[in-house]
């Protein structure tokens, strides 16, 4: 599929078929003035909600969190050893 390119005028006066061509997989890209560019992007249910396994992975690493089973990197020094290390 080919990308779309809009300025953000054109988009204004069109949304509803840039929203249309967007759900049926089109790449579109929106132009605002020379220097902002975003792109048009479908949300699913998937993206908005986590999963019960995603939910519960979040609290097991809040819990390692509380328990001190983490690294701590404050400096680029400790980022760059930590990585060294790996």
């Amino acid at each position: 599929m080919a990308i779309i390119e809009t300025t953000s005028r054109q988009f204004r006066e069109r949304q509803k078929d840039f929203f249309e061509m967007a759900d049926k997989g089109e790449k579109i890209v929106i132009r605002r003035g020379r220097k902002q560019t975003y792109v048009l992007t479908p949300v699913s249910e998937d993206d908005l909600y986590f999963s019960p396994e995603m939910i519960q992975r979040i609290k097991d690493a809040q819990q390692e969190i509380r328990e001190g089973k983490s690294t701590v990197i404050k400096t680029k020094e400790e980022l760059d050893a930590f990585f060294e290390n790996l």
